[in-house]
């Protein structure tokens, strides 16, 4: 298969509208889309990706207003969520309608919608003129793509069309909240974080109290975000191994020289923004080991540090 590369939002929305896959930017991280509504096409993400088919995928829509259509209600807490991060890196996950299908929910009763806050991501959805199932545009398990040409490296002959935008601005995946019960929970961190939703509902619990809501949210049940190095947090009293290491963090590490690759960011939001961008440099590199400094656990540090424990733990190779 040739893949299409363009710049054109409707040429890649022409794509969706015939029932093939397109990636596509956003905020958070490049997406692979397909028309939520097509079944066939929803399969194909998953043979693709190489994605287990009990992970569910987020609807994205072009406009708040859209939410409606694919949700039975939107509760209260969820109506102000929206009135105040929407359109932005949020997932909501609400009752589905009976048009979304199972395949994009893996089977659960609930889906998750995101309305991107990006130009280029609001002109293909509009162009779509239906809602899209999108999980990232790579390989599953591996470090999520916040360019195009990541997603080439990935997606190249088995993708028919990739639309080119910028870099991914945020560069870790959507916060995703729960609104189903009467307390929203935090399935998954990002860059909204637990005290800047809080100013708009307080009673939001954190995703250490989600329990077995997890499963509703992607990214939570399988590895993921995993380069082909190894990922540690840096203990500055542990020795670097001798072979090929890389570092990453906000301050410079105690012993530089023993690394290959040093990156120091200038806070946090920047530290989030390289993370996965750096995992793809070091592999590029033939780098063994990365080692991340421990961010805040707080903000979009919460988040910066759950992918790095997801990347870093022990099992089986992606897919």
């Amino acid at each position: 298969m040739r893949t299409t590369l363009t710049s054109s939002c409707e040429e890649a929305a022409a794509f969706i509208r015939r029932g093939e896959l397109a990636a596509f930017p956003t905020e958070t991280v490049y997406g692979l889309g397909a028309d939520a509504l097509d079944v066939t096409a929803v399969k194909r993400i998953f043979e693709v990706k190489g994605r287990p088919t009990d992970n569910p995928m987020i609807v994205h829509l072009a406009n708040a207003d859209d939410i409606q259509s694919v949700v039975r209600e939107i509760s209260r807490a969820a109506g102000l969520l929206v009135s105040a991060f929407v359109p932005g890196p949020l997932t909501l996950v609400l009752e589905k309608a009976s048009i979304i299908p199972m395949e994009v929910t893996a089977g659960l009763t609930t889906v998750g919608v995101r309305v991107p806050a990006h130009p280029v991501a609001h002109e293909f959805l509009s162009a779509c003129g239906r809602p899209v199932a999108a999980p990232s545009a790579n390989r599953s398990g591996a470090p999520s793509p916040t360019t195009w040409e990541s997603v080439r490296e990935d997606l190249d002959g088995l993708v028919p069309c990739i639309l080119k935008g910028d870099r991914s601005a945020v560069g870790l995946e959507s916060t995703v909240v729960d609104c189903t019960g009467s307390t929203p929970m935090i399935l998954r961190e990002g860059a909204i974080g637990l005290d800047m939703l809080r100013t708009i509902v307080p009673g939001v619990q954190p995703s250490s109290t989600s329990g077995g809501r997890t499963e509703r949210s992607p990214g939570l049940r399988h590895r993921h975000y995993a380069p082909e190095a190894r990922v540690r947090l840096y203990d500055p009293d542990a020795p670097v191994p001798a072979e090929s290491s890389a570092y990453i963090g906000v301050s410079r590490p105690l012993a530089e020289a023993g690394f290959e690759i040093v990156m120091i960011c200038r806070d946090v939001d920047h530290y989030a923004h390289e993370l996965f961008h750096f995992f793809r440099e070091c592999d590029r590199k033939g780098v063994r080991r990365i080692y991340c400094q421990r961010p805040p656990a707080s903000g979009i540090g919460a988040a910066l540090l759950d992918r790095i424990v997801r990347a870093g733990e022990p099992a089986s190779r992606k897919g």
